[in-house]
C-alpha cells in the first residue's frame, strides 16, 4: 500500500511540476524585457516610430532568391502598418511550375516611391506558394459509382497528359501514383509588429533575431519593421493541386498587425511544426497540429493546455485503477460481461477507423494499446485460457457459478430490450452512408459506418449494467476509483466542447453520458454500500476480494 501510495504521489508531483514549468516557458515566451531607459546606449529603437511612408510589393519567383527572374503580382501603394486588409488576385503560372516544380513569393516593405531593389532599408521574406502532397484520391458512391471529384465530367471526355514521366490521369483528376505531386496555396497570410517596443541589444530574443534588421541612425539603432509570413495559416483544406492545363491560380493576400508577444509564439510553434515535418510526420498530420492553433482562440488554447494536462493525469490514475481492479477481479458476479464485449469491439473499430484514416502515430499508438487492454479485459470477463499445442492456440472456457449464471441471464435480458432499439438505428445509418454518402473503397464505408454507430449509440451499452445494478440491488461489484476518474474526463470533455463551438443540438447530445452516469451515482445512494462489511458475493467496498467469516 505504501508503494502504491508513493507511486500515485510521485506521478502527481511530477504533473504538478510539468504544469508549473510549461507556465513558465510561456511566460518566458509572450513577455519581452524592454529597454529601460528607452534612450539609452544598449537600446535598439523602431523605424516605424518615424512615420515613414511605405508601400507593400510581392513578387513571384522560381527561386527564392529571384535570380531567375521576378513577376510583379501586387502592390500596396498606400500601405498603412495599423489598418488590415485582404486582397483576392489571380497569378499566372510559369512553365516550370505547371510541370511539377515550385513558385516563391518576394515579399517586400519598402520606401513609397522606388523599388525594392533600389531601397537600402527595405525588409523582404520569402515565402512558397506550392507545396508537394500525395493527392487525394477520389471518392465514390458505392450504389451508383459515381466520381465526387470536382471537374468528374469534363476529365472523362478530354485525358489529361501525364507529366515528367510520371502516370497518365483520367475520371476524377486525382493522380494515380502516390508519388507527391505540387500543390498550390491559395492563402498568404501576413502580418507585421505594430507595437512601438525598445529592445535591449543584450537581453535580445532569440527567436526575434532572426526576423530583425537592424542600421545606425546617428547615434541611434533603429530596426525596421518585423514583417512575418504565417505559415499556420497554409490548410491542407486550402490547396489545390496543379497540372499543365492550369494557367493561373486564386490567391487570397491578408494582412493583419500582430503583438511581439503574439509574433514570438507563432515563432515558437511553426518551429515545432516543421521540426516536426523534418521527422517524418506528414503534411496531414502537421496540418492537424496547424489548426490547433489556427482555429483556437489564444485564451482557449491556453485553457486546453490545462484540460489536456489535467485531462492525462486522470487518464493515468483511470487507467491504473482499471487494471488494478481487473487484474485482482476473479469472479464476474453483478458485471455485464455484454458491457465488457462492447468496449472492446467498440476500441478495435476506432482503432481501424483511425487507421484507415492515417491518423497520426500520436493517436494511432495510444489507441492501440486501448485495444489490447480491452482484449485482455474480456479475456479475465469470459475466463478464457489459452493452450499452445503445436503452434496452434487452445482456447478454454471457465465454468460460472450459480451467482454469476444469474447475473448473466439478467445481461441478456437487458440485452434483449436493448437491441430493439439498437439494430433499427445503426442499420438504418449504414444503409444512409451507402446511398447518400461517398467513400473511397467499401472497407471505408464499413469502417465509417461501424465507427459513426459507436460514437452515436455507444453510450446505450451503458445501460444493461444499470439493468443488471438494479436487479442485484447493488454496486459494490463495480470499479468507481476508475469509473469516477474516467466519468469525470468526460463530464471536462463535454463541458469544453459546450463552451466553445458546437450546434445546440450537439451541446445537448454530448451530456448523455453524463446523464447515465448521474444515474449510476444514483444507484450508490440507493444502494449503500457497508464499508466495513464484505457483501454477498465476496467484494468489499475497496475493490479488495475477502472471505467471509461466521460473524458476517
Amino acid at each position: 500500500m505504501f508503494l502504491k501510495s508513493s507511486f500515485t504521489t510521485l506521478v502527481v508531483g511530477v504533473f504538478v511540476v510539468y504544469v508549473l514549468h510549461t507556465c513558465w516557458v510561456m511566460y518566458g515566451i509572450v513577455y519581452t524585457k524592454p529597454c529601460d531607459p528607452p534612450n539609452g546606449a544598449n537600446c535598439i529603437s523602431p523605424y516605424l516610430a518615424e512615420m515613414p511612408k511605405l508601400q507593400m510589393s510581392i513578387y513571384t519567383a522560381s527561386q527564392p532568391n529571384a535570380d531567375g527572374g521576378h513577376t510583379l503580382i501586387h502592390k500596396e501603394e498606400i500601405f498603412d502598418v495599423q489598418d488590415k486588409f485582404e486582397r483576392m488576385i489571380n497569378v499566372s503560372l510559369p512553365k516550370k511550375t505547371r510541370s511539377n516544380g515550385t513558385l516563391y513569393a518576394l515579399v517586400f516593405i519598402h520606401q513609397a516611391g522606388v523599388t525594392p531593389w533600389q531601397d537600402p532599408r527595405q525588409v523582404h521574406l520569402v515565402a512558397q506558394l506550392t507545396t508537394y502532397m500525395v493527392p487525394k484520391l477520389p471518392e465514390i458512391s458505392l450504389i451508383s459509382r459515381e466520381d465526387q471529384t470536382q471537374g468528374a465530367a469534363e476529365e472523362t471526355q478530354h485525358q489529361r497528359k501525364p507529366r515528367d514521366g510520371g502516370p497518365t490521369r483520367e475520371g476524377g483528376g486525382a493522380s494515380t501514383s502516390d508519388q507527391p505531386v505540387s500543390h498550390w496555396r491559395t492563402r498568404l497570410t501576413l502580418n507585421i509588429v505594430g507595437d512601438h517596443f525598445v529592445f535591449d541589444r543584450e537581453s535580445l530574443p532569440s527567436d526575434v533575431h532572426r526576423y530583425l534588421r537592424v542600421f545606425q541612425n546617428g547615434k541611434k539603432m533603429v530596426y525596421l519593421p518585423l514583417l512575418f509570413v504565417d505559415e499556420l495559416s497554409n490548410r491542407v483544406k486550402d490547396l489545390l493541386e496543379i497540372n499543365r492545363t492550369t494557367m493561373e491560380l486564386p490567391l487570397t493576400i491578408t494582412y493583419d498587425v500582430i503583438s511581439l508577444g503574439r509574433l514570438r509564439f507563432w515563432i515558437h510553434m511553426q518551429d515545432a511544426v516543421y521540426s516536426l515535418q523534418q521527422f517524418g510526420f506528414t503534411e496531414k498530420d502537421a496540418d492537424e497540429i496547424k489548426g490547433i492553433f489556427t482555429d483556437t482562440n489564444l485564451y482557449f488554447l491556453a485553457l486546453t493546455f490545462f484540460v489536456a494536462a489535467f485531462h492525462l493525469l486522470f487518464d493515468f490514475l483511470a487507467f491504473k485503477n482499471d487494471i488494478s481492479f481487473w487484474k485482482q477481479k476473479k469472479s464476474m458476479v453483478g458485471m455485464s460481461s455484454k458491457a465488457v464485449l462492447w468496449r472492446c469491439f467498440s476500441t478495435i473499430v476506432i482503432f481501424l477507423y483511425l487507421f484507415d484514416e492515417q491518423t497520426s502515430l500520436l493517436v494511432l499508438i495510444p489507441a492501440g494499446v486501448g485495444s489490447v487492454i480491452e482484449v485482455w479485459k474480456v479475456k479475465k470477463a469470459l475466463k478464457i485460457q489459452v493452450f499452445w499445442k503445436g503452434g496452434k492456440p487452445t482456447f478454454l472456457f471457465g465454468k460460472l457459478d450459480e451467482s454469476e449464471r444469474r447475473t448473466e441471464e439478467y445481461d441478456t435480458l437487458a440485452m434483449k430490450y436493448l437491441s430493439y432499439l439498437l439494430y433499427p438505428l445503426c442499420l438504418g445509418g449504414a444503409l444512409y452512408a451507402l446511398i447518400f454518402l461517398r467513400y473511397k473503397s467499401w472497407y471505408s464505408w464499413l469502417i465509417n459506418s461501424l465507427v459513426n454507430g459507436v460514437y452515436a449509440f455507444g453510450f446505450l451499452f451503458m445501460l444493461p449494467q444499470l439493468f443488471v445494478n438494479y436487479k442485484f440491488k447493488s454496486v459494490a461489484h463495480l470499479p468507481w476509483k476508475a469509473f469516477m476518474y474516467k466519468a469525470f474526463n468526460t463530464f471536462i470533455d463535454d463541458v469544453f466542447a459546450f463552451i466553445i463551438t458546437m450546434p445546440t443540438s450537439h451541446r445537448l447530445a454530448c451530456f448523455r453520458d453524463d446523464v447515465v452516469f448521474l444515474v449510476y451515482l444514483y444507484q450508490r445512494w440507493l444502494y449503500p454500500v457497508d464499508k466495513t462489511r464484505v457483501n454477498e458475493y465476496g467484494v468489499s467496498y475497496d475493490d479488495k476480494p475477502k472471505r467471509k467469516t461466521h460473524k458476517d
